[in-house]
């Protein structure tokens, strides 16, 4: 069974974890497009992060690791960034995160909830422990995030939250109880909130995207349960995908002007996978 390092982090009942708020003076207080992006240290995140703020957008970086890597890149191109490093499964970080845009942006107008953690372990040998832990982050966090922020939003009579899902919550995939169950979830998450709040201004959609080569991947395949060969036979686009093309559909969905009658919707983003039901071999006849 594989033990992902997220796991080794301590879990009470009143966990309030340390972390760090960064604002970086001279940039502008209350740019037009404001986005929280989690999980944005590397990844979907870091490249969603970097699209959002080439398309104007100002971006508050948020995650369990240090983002200044990704925030230094774009300061030094004049873009206005905030980073924050904190645990969002605990609402009280959550709360004081979003003070603390508010004081310097005064609003949000984009919440991607991204940040997620994996499980790989048949199902008798994952932990509750293990399986607590990995909803906390995948579907408790952007519950505790989508209620902070997006009351804001209704209150300004606009907003757009994405959260960023998989096909494995459209599907079943051995050895992944937890994180199947978690994605699950967000997409129900997902249309019930697009149910909610659509009338009010708020449009939530989710993503879904396939097998994407980001660290995760490497840190999945390390413990020997797939190479990157069954990922490209069983794929019809015959690759992986890249945080780009999972970054691309995240602005679209953000863009009112594109997509402003979307609400409630899963965008599956994944070459195909959820598509093709033919065998391995019949597949492969069709490659080039």
């Amino acid at each position: 069974m594989r033990k992902d390092p997220d796991f080794m982090l301590p879990v009470t009942k009143n966990r309030l974890p340390s972390y760090t708020f960064k604002i970086p003076r001279g940039h502008m207080n209350h740019p037009k497009q404001t986005a929280i992006v989690t999980g944005a240290a590397q990844g979907i995140g870091r490249r969603t992060a970097e699209l959002l703020s080439e398309n104007g957008y100002a971006v508050a970086l948020v995650d369990l690791r240090p983002s200044t890597g990704v925030s230094a890149a774009l300061r030094e191109k004049g873009r206005a960034v905030l980073d924050f490093q904190g645990d969002i499964s605990d609402e009280a970080t959550v709360i004081e995160c979003a003070a603390k845009v508010e004081r310097e942006w005064g609003h949000i107008d984009l919440l991607v909830n991204n940040a997620g953690i994996s499980c790989i372990s048949p199902a008798e040998e994952t932990s509750v422990q293990q399986f607590r832990r990995v909803l906390e982050i995948n579907l408790t966090a952007p519950f505790i995030l989508a209620k902070t922020f997006g009351p804001k939003m209704i209150a300004r009579g606009k907003g757009s939250i994405v959260n960023v899902a998989s096909i494995a919550g459209l599907v079943g995939i051995a050895d992944r109880t937890a994180y199947n169950a978690s994605k699950h979830g967000l997409i129900g998450l997902t249309r019930t909130l697009a149910a909610e709040w659509g009338a009010r201004g708020v449009r939530v959609n989710a993503v879904c995207p396939g097998w994407v080569k980001t660290e995760m991947d490497a840190a999945d395949q390390s413990s020997g349960g797939y190479t990157d060969d069954d990922i490209i036979r069983r794929v019809p686009m015959a690759r992986f995908a890249a945080p780009a093309d999972i970054a691309e559909a995240i602005l679209f969905l953000a863009d009112g002007n594109r997509s402003g009658f979307v609400n409630g919707h899963t965008l599956v983003v994944d070459g195909g996978w959820t598509s093709d039901g033919s065998w391995e071999s019949l597949r492969l006849r069709h490659r080039p």
